[in-house]
């Protein structure tokens, strides 16, 4: 039975392609919020890490109703690290709006995340964004979106999909790029007219697919999932059950069921097939499991999210500092804490180290961990975190593989030979070269992840800031062997105590500084960079001696450079493979694995022999 009375749809999108601002303007028009309610920019991205970095992290519902259809936003992360969340919230939906800027054209996560919507044979409605974009080229990138098309093999009748061209942030959309439309108002009609209608039927047993995961601490887990057969009540005796594990059969009781209400959500008694819900009552759910009828189980095909490819070590902190500055600073508390991340984050997975200690975290990129190393040290949690490192797999033959990501660069023209010169030196494969319009180019590479590590810092400088770099992962291939490491060596404090100016005015001629004066550190801390590559000892907390004309007061006429202060991101590519990350609430510190300098100088004198 299909019910015409209801759509189910999911945002798709290369990241910074507008989805976030789509759905506010959408929830907007359809009457969610009151005219004079007060409503934040970006308001699906509801985290504070979501909206300071302005991507989104976890899939978000919403729904809304127009001219009597009910429609059901799924609102979904564009960067490459989340892939995850796309893969799973897609078997909710029946069709996608598949956004594309209207500037940058289709870009590697768009690829992806088509990808994916085609295996599922889902709708598609595209929607070129941003056509009020200065450069924007729109006959072009309608042109770019057909290829992508033909050469993902859609079907005819998904060549044929309608497109819709909108400005998210004006709210307005059109049927054609030469009128720029006052309203929403086409691109809900397109909705209504060419996705597909949920099928299901009411009356057969229950079958319903978890795809998304919550937690709080009041009611627990919760599940989001579409009932695909049958209904789901209040009170009602399930049977869990698993398509990848089928040893798993138990019963639980739903105890709370949730239908989505703009932004929010609401209590109901009762939904039946085609419905997007929220449920309680199942403790140790897990995406995948499908819900049946008591002892009817009768599992739906899901497929599995693709595995981890970099890893952390993530410890106690055992520095000088250590329990200055956090709540929670126990190996107990950091593995609790890692534990219940991966109630909500199916990407992620957590493994005991060699020592009690420390844990091996592996995640789909690194800003997928340096996402969560923020939201534990916003909370409260002091812990140190190891170098990233890409995760290695041998094939049948013996042969060691290791995990390559397509790389999509815009950059000025002037800037294309430095681009290209630094990541061939990373082992980089140029597969492809265009120019987009007059003054820009667009490389793509094909490269081991390892030779991304450290590389965004130095891409944004050879660019003037000016490059644009995008990245997905591409599957497995040969390893290359050892890659070229960072070039440039640390300042590491000699002693323990507070920098002053005269120490920091004698360090800085070695390097760039890390610190400033009055700044405390202790031996092994990392204080600046050595251009030279080689590691230097420096005794920032060095004073002047004193004498009958020298007083202390003429260290006000030293001048010193103002420090680099260095974001989470910056701070884990500089990482060398003998340093540590110390994250805490207040401060990252750099530091060396062994802090003592004789210990340190001993060990590595043995590597050299």
């Amino acid at each position: 039975m299909e019910r015409k009375d209801l759509r189910n749809i999911a945002i798709i999108a290369h990241v910074d392609h507008g989805k976030t601002t789509l759905v506010d303007e959408m929830l907007k028009q359809s009457g969610v919020f009151r005219d004079n309610q007060v409503v934040a920019d970006r308001v699906m991205d509801s985290g504070d890490i979501e909206r300071e970095r302005g991507i989104t992290i976890l899939s978000k519902n919403a729904s809304t109703e127009y001219n009597g259809v009910t429609i059901n936003i799924v609102d979904t992360p564009g960067h490459a690290d989340f892939g995850g969340e796309v893969e799973r919230v897609l078997k909710m939906v029946n069709g996608v709006l598949l956004l594309v800027d209207a500037a940058e054209g289709p870009m590697p996560q768009t690829r992806f995340v088509l990808q994916k919507a085609l295996d599922q044979n889902l709708s598609i409605v595209i929607v070129v964004n941003k056509i009020d974009r200065p450069d924007a080229r729109i006959k072009e990138v309608i042109d770019e979106v057909l290829l992508l098309l033909m050469d993902m093999g859609a079907t005819d009748e998904q060549l044929d999909s309608p497109m819709v061209f909108c400005s998210g942030r004006a709210g307005t959309a059109s049927y054609s790029p030469d009128a720029p439309g006052t309203d929403l108002k086409p691109l809900f009609d397109t909705i209504v007219e060419y996705v597909k209608p949920p099928v299901g039927d009411p009356n057969a047993p229950l079958q319903c697919l978890v795809s998304c995961i919550d937690y709080n601490e009041f009611v627990g887990r919760t599940s989001i999932g579409r009932i695909d057969a049958g209904s789901m009540k209040v009170g009602q005796n399930v049977t869990v059950c698993d398509w990848h594990n089928k040893d798993l059969c138990k019963n639980a009781r739903i105890t709370a069921l949730y239908a989505f209400d703009g932004v929010g959500r609401k209590e109901i008694e009762s939904a039946s097939a085609g419905d997007i819900v929220m449920f309680s009552g199942i403790e140790d759910v897990t995406i995948g499991n499908t819900i049946c009828d008591a002892g009817m189980p009768n599992p739906i095909s899901f497929v599995k999210i693709t595995d981890p490819t970099v890893e952390m070590t993530f410890s106690v902190n055992d520095s000088p500092f250590a329990g200055r500055e956090g709540k929670f600073v126990t190996s107990r508390q950091i593995r609790e804490r890692l534990h219940k991340e991966l109630l909500r984050d199916v990407a992620l997975q957590v493994e005991d180290s060699t020592t009690t200690d420390s844990f091996r975290v592996m995640g789909r990129g690194e800003m997928h961990l340096s996402i969560l190393i923020e939201k534990m040290r916003r909370e409260g949690y002091e812990f140190q975190v190891s170098p990233p490192k890409v995760l290695l797999h041998t094939d049948e033959a013996g042969n060691r593989l290791e995990p390559y990501e397509l790389v999509v660069i815009d950059v000025p023209t002037e800037y294309q030979g430095a681009v290209i010169e630094k990541l061939s030196g990373r082992k980089g494969e140029l597969v492809e070269m265009h120019p987009q319009g007059d003054t820009r180019m667009r490389l793509e590479f094909r490269m081991p992840s390892r030779g991304l590590f450290g590389y965004r810092s130095e891409f944004l400088s050879a660019t003037r800031g000016e490059g644009i770099m995008n990245t997905i992962f591409d599957g497995y291939g040969e390893y290359k062997g050892d890659l070229p490491t960072r070039t440039t060596g640390s300042l590491i404090s000699f002693d323990t105590g507070t920098a002053v100016t005269y120490g920091l005015y004698n360090a800085q001629e070695r390097g760039t500084l890390f610190i400033g004066a009055g700044e405390e550190v202790y031996e092994g801390m990392v204080v600046g960079s050595n251009p030279k590559g080689d590691d230097m000892a420096v005794n920032v907390c060095k004073t002047k001696h004193l004498t009958n004309t020298r007083a202390s007061g003429s260290d006000d006429a030293l001048r010193l450079i103002p420090p680099r202060r260095f974001s989470l991101e910056e701070a884990l590519e500089f990482l060398n493979t003998d340093e540590l990350l110390e994250v805490t609430p207040k401060s990252y510190r750099i530091r060396k694995q062994i802090l003592k300098n004789d210990l340190r100088m001993k060990a590595t004198k043995g590597k050299k022999a």
